[in-house]
């Protein structure tokens, strides 16, 4: 956490005070990823760090109507580091998607037809996810398995070769993984 000295002269004394990082209480996603308020936290996310995070999403959600868990994870996270009003540079949290999660990333009328579920409840999420910088990707040959055209993809999802090779090669380059 980073913190702030000031120093202040009035009428001829000094007083020096020492404040913590600021802070926001404005999720950077809204609506998605609740956070608890801060209460006594010892360890909270460092400002001197560049966040370099890769979510591997594999799993469904429990219900198709509702929200992939693992993407209301990255909405968590973005929400936690603007508390501290951290934000990651474009393309330093990355979702690559695969594994029975595929469809989470395709429109609504494919998402309906391999779900049963009306609409794709993740589309609003993935959109804000970009809006914030995150890259949503998903794995070409999760795409093939599970029958989706990449036309059929929600706007400006990046298709990768493989997430085993995106893993990978973010892993190496200091990417952290963050498993569903």
């Amino acid at each position: 956490m980073r913190t702030r000295t000031l120093v202040a002269i009035v009428l001829g004394a000094t007083f020096i005070v020492t404040t913590a990082g600021a802070q926001t209480t404005e999720p950077r996603i809204a609506g998605y990823g609740a956070i608890a308020p801060l209460t006594g936290a010892e360890s909270r996310a460092d400002q001197a760090l560049r966040y370099r995070l890769v979510f591997n999403v594999t799993k469904a959600a429990p219900s198709p109507d509702k929200v992939n868990p693992s993407l209301e994870k990255v909405a968590r996270l973005l929400n936690l580091l603007g508390r501290d009003n951290i934000k990651p540079e474009p393309g330093d949290l990355v979702v690559i998607v695969h594994g029975t999660a595929t469809p989470i990333v395709a429109n609504s009328a494919v998402y309906a037809a391999k779900t049963k579920a009306t609409v794709n409840p993740n589309l609003a999420l993935i959109e804000k996810l970009q809006h914030a910088g995150v890259t949503v990707a998903v794995c070409s040959q999760a795409l093939h398995g599970n029958k989706i055209a990449v036309t059929q993809l929600a706007p400006s999802v990046r298709v990768d070769l493989s997430a085993m090779t995106t893993l990978a090669a973010l892993q190496l380059r200091g990417w952290a993984l963050m498993p569903d």
